[in-house]
């Protein structure tokens, strides 16, 4: 359903229509032969995710498309028109929201006392764990009152953030956008004036670092690299040893076998400024842009993002296989970093922040008719 493309023998023998509408049919025939089952009545359903000793415990939802557009779920960065357009036709010719956005609240002690009380007293209708050693569960909450407490208490709360599923956030905006000018006579109850989401309490999610590749030197020679870096930053020879920064303003550079520490210079960047502070906007304005001429990491081809997850030796490899020129290993955005940006309506830059562990499409399905 979300990859309809395996379908097709010959991938540059479709349009892409007939992939979208490849997608519906598949979601359709699942629902036929029960692969897809749909409560009788409306619920909650917790999801929690486990990975190397710590749980997410988040709260599987339907949000406001209107509270996405008043600004009260908040978001941290800019979309790609392509990346939009590809979810909104699947969510279009699908009719359904596949995959959830993952968003994040200021904790509220009482909506985690009632998860807690809940996944102790009723058994897990998913329980399982990939091959990524990731532990998935999700709970079906359809006790009324239970329902409506939680949604007395999550009206308490100022504002939710998107963490995770930027692009499939506005599609399904514009979606339903879409279909209220198409049924104009619309009450706001419709499935389509609200798309699926998971809500995580900002104390339990984890930011890994996302880390930069570069393809080449922008002419210059590894000794003119290492002397304009040193004019923002203090740099500390590492040799052979991998060197992963372990506070802010520290970043690991990998360039010609040899492994370096930097230490952003008092005065390279606006310590008052939320954005300008943030360690990706420090290396993208000092190193990335000043020295190798990159603007526009989003459509720029010389640069290319590894998420945390792969590790630094991955950065390594690159290099030391010819792939690349140079990487830097950057330490991860906090989520206080990441709600203070989005309180002030302002953006992070490109790939700032890599949330690890995902959520599982296909667990949950929001059909947006019958």
């Amino acid at each position: 359903i979300d990859k309809p493309e395996i379908e097709f023998e010959n991938t540059n023998d479709f349009n892409f229509i007939d992939m979208y509408k490849k997608a519906g049919e598949n979601l359709y025939d699942m629902i036929k032969s029960k692969v897809f089952i749909k409560d009788e009545q409306e619920c909650f359903y917790i999801y929690t995710i486990g990975y190397n000793g710590k749980l997410q415990r988040g709260l599987a939802v339907c949000t406001s498309i209107d509270d996405y557009l008043k600004d009260t779920i908040k978001k941290h960065e800019h979309t790609l028109h392509d990346k939009e357009m590809d979810r909104i036709n699947h969510v279009t010719y699908t009719g359904a929201h596949t995959g959830p956005i993952m968003m994040t609240y200021k904790k509220d002690y009482e909506i985690s006392s009632i998860l807690e009380e809940w996944m102790k007293l009723h058994e897990p209708v998913y329980d399982f764990t990939t091959d990524e050693n990731i532990s998935q569960k999700i709970w079906v909450v359809n006790d009324k009152r239970t329902i409506q407490r939680l949604i007395d208490l999550f009206a308490g709360i100022q504002s939710l953030y998107i963490a995770d599923g930027h692009h499939r956030a506005a599609a399904a905006v514009k979606v339903g956008q879409n279909m209220r000018l198409k049924f104009q006579n619309y009450t706001g109850l419709e499935e389509f004036n609200f798309f699926l989401s998971v809500l995580f309490p900002s104390d339990e999610l984890t930011i890994l670092d996302y880390n930069r590749l570069i393809k080449d030197l922008n002419g210059k020679t590894y000794k003119e690299i290492i002397n304009e870096v040193s004019q923002k930053f203090e740099i500390f020879y590492q040799g052979d040893k991998v060197f992963r920064p372990t506070k802010k303003h520290t970043f690991g550079m990998y360039i010609n076998g040899r492994w370096y520490g930097l230490s952003a210079k008092p005065g390279s960047f606006d310590d008052g400024d939320p954005v300008k502070s943030l360690d990706v906007s420090i290396l993208h304005n000092n190193i990335i842009s000043t020295i190798f001429d990159i603007n526009d990491p989003r459509r720029d081809g010389r640069i290319e993002f590894v998420g945390g997850i792969k590790g630094l030796k991955e950065l390594q490899r690159y290099v030391d296989a010819g792939e690349m020129k140079i990487a830097f290993a950057l330490y991860p955005t906090s989520i206080e970093e990441l709600m203070n940006i989005a309180d002030t309506g302002d953006v992070m830059p490109p790939k700032s922040t890599w949330f690890e562990p995902k959520l599982r499409s296909g667990l949950l399905i929001h059909l947006l008719n019958e």
